[in-house]
């Protein structure tokens, strides 16, 4: 018997993000995060928007505070 799995979605903003290298750098290590189902990281728009497993959401959303933060440490990530 398959489990269903709820997806949420979740925009934010990437304040300061400087490089389109840096920002794929954060878009390929933040879908590593279990719980994240798909990174999309825009750099022209300093965007990110992040696909959860809603059970693992708020676990999730955590780990990639921290790891924004320890990739690119002038990086502001606000929720849109």
């Amino acid at each position: 018997m398959e489990m269903e799995i709820y997806q949420m979605k979740k925009n934010y903003i990437l304040e300061d993000i400087d490089c389109a290298v840096c920002a794929a750098k954060v878009e390929k290590e933040v879908a590593k995060i279990d719980g994240v189902l798909s990174s999309k990281v825009t750099f022209m728009t300093q965007s990110m928007t992040l696909e959860f497993e809603d059970s693992k959401a708020e676990e999730a959303e955590k780990a990639m505070l921290k790891l924004v933060e320890k990739l690119e440490p002038d990086v502001t990530v606000r929720k849109r």
